[in-house]
């Protein structure tokens, strides 16, 4: 009989369990921060993009590592496919989350203010690209492209467990869906978060956001599939190697961010230019300096060391406690991002720095243990999943 890997009722029990909470936990802190954004609406919008950034960036991120895996195959993709096919399904939420950004963007951006880009010749110079309406067209625009591929994505997949051969329908999807991936996130960081800060531009910008959300992603699928994998029915499929596998991902992605923020910072401090070097000013002569130095420590030096060891990478307990650092280091990476153009004087953490980011979060992850519960836990129509489950026997 061949195996459906449909989630256990102890499993959907345990979802549920979790869901509900999560998703409470959301909505109470997020009506409780909207109160406190009437007394304090510039922190408010800070944060709420803050927290937007990290969590869409998970959404984001597993809808290219699931058109990754279409074009370069390998047992890592197929056993963590229905998993991100959840979290690519979390789009829609998120688009009409993203409409409190709409309304903040007075409070956010300088170039929404007209009498500063009179007066201001580098925002005048790009307001014909960034203005309000301009910047909610290229946001519908940025959706409705993501939208496209999470929709056919899904149903060819949905459609392949039923004995429809749309492998190569889903290949060649994906080919054109990770240039146009590359091409929207980087504008829609240089839209969202670069343009916070007037006088600041960089080439390696959408490269950079690409490399952090691929490592958040990864390491969020290693801790899904570590809980999924003391449940059934995925309690006697997930072995240590693919876990092994995954592991050798995270370094992948490790040093991928590594490279790119080390040359966007040595580009910016060999070319030695007034209107660049003031961003990094900010972020290294003041406390926020501190925070710089956790992510050389924290997000690269002491992950990087222990991935290069097996029984770190084969073990789901050890590698999930190290993805959570990582995953804690991505938030304040983006916090390093966003918040010092504001604090100019300083770290500074306000409380609605972390509620919303977690308001955010009990959202994103209640619709994703809804989603992951739609469909079977492995793609049973992939034509190598047999392989793929088996591969450490070889």
């Amino acid at each position: 009989m061949t195996p459906t890997y449909t989630p256990s009722q102890a499993l959907l029990h345990d979802a549920r369990r979790y869901r509900t909470p999560l998703l409470t936990a959301g909505v109470i802190l997020f009506a409780g921060s909207i109160a406190g954004g009437f007394f304090s609406p510039n922190d408010f919008f800070r944060s709420y993009l803050l927290g937007y950034l990290f969590w869409f960036g998970l959404t984001l991120g597993s809808l290219a590592l699931v058109m990754l895996q279409y074009l370069t195959g390998g047992a890592w993709g197929v056993v963590t496919r229905r998993t991100l096919e959840s979290a690519t399904r979390t789009l829609p939420v998120f688009a009409l989350l993203f409409i409190p950004i709409l309304f903040g963007m007075h409070s956010l951006y300088e170039w929404d203010d007209p009498t500063l880009v009179h007066r201001e010749p580098v925002l005048e110079h790009r307001s014909a690209y960034m203005n309000p309406a301009f910047f909610v067209v290229r946001v519908i625009i940025y959706f409705a492209i993501w939208a496209v591929f999470v929709y056919y994505l899904n149903r060819w997949s949905g459609e392949e467990d039923q004995g429809a051969g749309r492998l190569n329908r889903l290949k060649a999807l994906s080919a054109p869906g990770l240039i146009l991936y590359v091409f929207t996130t980087t504008f829609a960081a240089v839209d969202w978060a670069e343009s916070l800060e007037t006088h600041w531009y960089s080439t390696m910008w959408g490269f950079l956001f690409v490399a952090m959300q691929g490592l958040a992603t990864i390491g969020f699928v290693i801790v899904a599939l570590a809980w999924l994998s003391r449940r059934q029915p995925l309690a006697d499929v997930l072995k240590p190697v693919h876990f092994h596998d995954l592991g050798k991902l995270l370094l992948m992605f490790v040093m991928l961010w590594a490279y790119f923020a080390f040359s966007q910072l040595l580009i910016v401090w060999s070319g030695n230019l007034s209107d660049e070097i003031p961003w990094y000013f900010h972020r290294f002569s003041n406390s926020w300096g501190w925070l710089g130095v956790m992510l050389i420590v924290l997000q690269f030096i002491i992950p990087f060391v222990a991935l290069l060891f097996r029984p770190v990478t084969r073990n789901p307990a050890l590698l999930s406690w190290l993805v959570a650092l990582i995953i804690f280091m991505r938030f304040v990476d983006l916090m390093w991002i966003v918040m010092p153009g504001y604090y100019q004087r300083g770290f500074r953490l306000h409380w609605l720095n972390i509620c919303l980011p977690l308001a955010l979060g009990g959202i994103w992850i209640a619709t994703f243990l809804w989603q992951l519960t739609k469909r079977p836990l492995l793609p049973l129509g992939a034509p190598n999943l047999e392989a793929a489950l088996h591969h450490h026997e070889a």
